[in-house]
């Protein structure tokens, strides 16, 4: 499904924080997104309304919404593999 992909400051700084690869791969997942390519999974628990979006070593988490009859790919979160759910989930937790 191709949908306009929209990105949060979070997912904004991360992406600029990366060396140059892993930045590459972050972009060229996100123009997949967009295109309806990309390897994306629907994220099961507690995380069930979200998606990930897997790009090398990273994973930004986003979350379908339709807007004016249109797909469009909230990209919420992003992280190394290893930590995106954890750090995400905690930030769902209520304060």
């Amino acid at each position: 499904m191709k949908a306009r992909v929209q990105l949060s400051d979070q997912v904004l700084a991360h992406i600029g924080k990366q060396a140059p690869q892993p930045r590459k791969r972050l972009r060229d997942a996100l123009h997949r997104l967009a295109e309806g390519r990309a390897d994306i999974k629907a994220l099961e628990g507690r995380l069930s309304d979200y998606h990930r979006l897997r790009a090398g070593s990273h994973r930004v988490v986003f979350r379908y919404r339709v807007e004016h009859g249109h797909p469009v790919a909230d990209c919420i979160f992003a992280a190394e593999r290893s930590l995106v759910y954890q750090l995400f989930e905690q930030g769902l937790s209520p304060a």
